[in-house]
């Protein structure tokens, strides 16, 4: 009995011990998704914390009866079932109700989905290109084309460094986007079907050989935003990373005539061509 009680005394300190460094293992966590910083990506927000709590009352709805009825219906307090068959009043409310209720959240549902598809009088269009494993970024009508690859050092991914604040979050050339200005984002790939997601934007879209996906964003406040591939797209899919850099219109049209400066074969040559000035057959762009 002795041993036993022991046992099971070494069963609960270790179980306590392996969920307190669970917990601690977590950078962070969040139980909700992020409101973002777009005007879609709020709509977004509302429309799921509307849905959420239609479902929160619902469940309370019914979970709620349904232990009431157990409880006061019980056999030890005598209650007998009744016996009845097809009620066409039942049949008719558990049939409205439900309608009713998926009504009222597709009306939102749709306005949202609508909004999040109207590119149109876009300022700006920008081509994202997935590869395996890295993005090419194509700004059509100002002539800039580049490409971002993941920038984590080598040490921290083999674990002889000490991971940064953004591991695997961080690229050589982040895509720059002007605040306060409606940018188009067409979406394709040219290998394998990725996934362009950068969860502060509100939404996602999957990038697919053959294929172009349309979307839009519209940052309002200046800053630097992360998502990923959200795609399994091989064996190196966690190495490819999305990095938005939002600026001001100023700041944007610096950074353009930069860019330009740097593709201007006169100005650019005697310089080393880096990986992300190449395409995935060494020729340069």
């Amino acid at each position: 009995m002795a041993i036993s009680r022991i046992a099971q005394g070494g069963v609960v300190a270790l179980g306590s011990a392996l969920w307190g460094w669970s917990t601690g293992a977590y950078a962070e966590y969040e139980l909700n998704m992020p409101q973002g910083v777009t005007s879609i990506s709020k709509d977004v927000y509302d429309l799921h914390m509307l849905i959420f709590w239609i479902c929160v009352a619902i469940g309370i709805g019914v979970f709620g009866v349904m232990f009431w009825s157990i409880y006061h219906h019980r056999k030890s307090r005598g209650a007998v079932a009744a016996q009845f068959h097809e009620s066409t009043v039942i049949e008719i409310i558990w049939t409205i109700i439900p309608m009713a209720i998926l009504i009222a959240m597709a009306v939102p549902a749709t306005g949202t989905l609508v909004r999040m598809a109207d590119a149109r009088d876009a300022e700006l269009t920008i081509k994202v290109t997935g590869y395996q494993w890295r993005w090419q970024y194509d700004y059509l009508d100002q002539g800039v084309s580049f490409f971002s690859t993941l920038s984590t050092p080598q040490a921290q991914i083999r674990n002889t460094a000490s991971k940064g604040e953004h591991y695997l979050l961080e690229v050589d050339n982040p895509l720059v986007v002007p605040v306060g200005k409606k940018v188009r984002i067409l979406t394709t790939a040219a290998d394998v079907i990725h996934s362009w997601w950068v969860p502060d934007l509100g939404w996602k879209k999957d990038a697919i050989p053959g294929f172009i996906n349309e979307a839009w964003t519209q940052i309002d406040k200046p800053g630097i935003y992360r998502g990923q591939c959200a795609e399994l797209c091989g064996r190196d899919h966690g190495f490819m990373p999305v990095v938005v850099k939002a600026v001001s219109p100023e700041e944007f049209e610096q950074w353009l005539v930069q860019m330009k400066a740097q593709a201007n074969p006169q100005t650019a040559q005697n310089k080393p061509v880096s990986l992300s000035a190449t395409v995935p057959g060494g020729q340069t762009l």
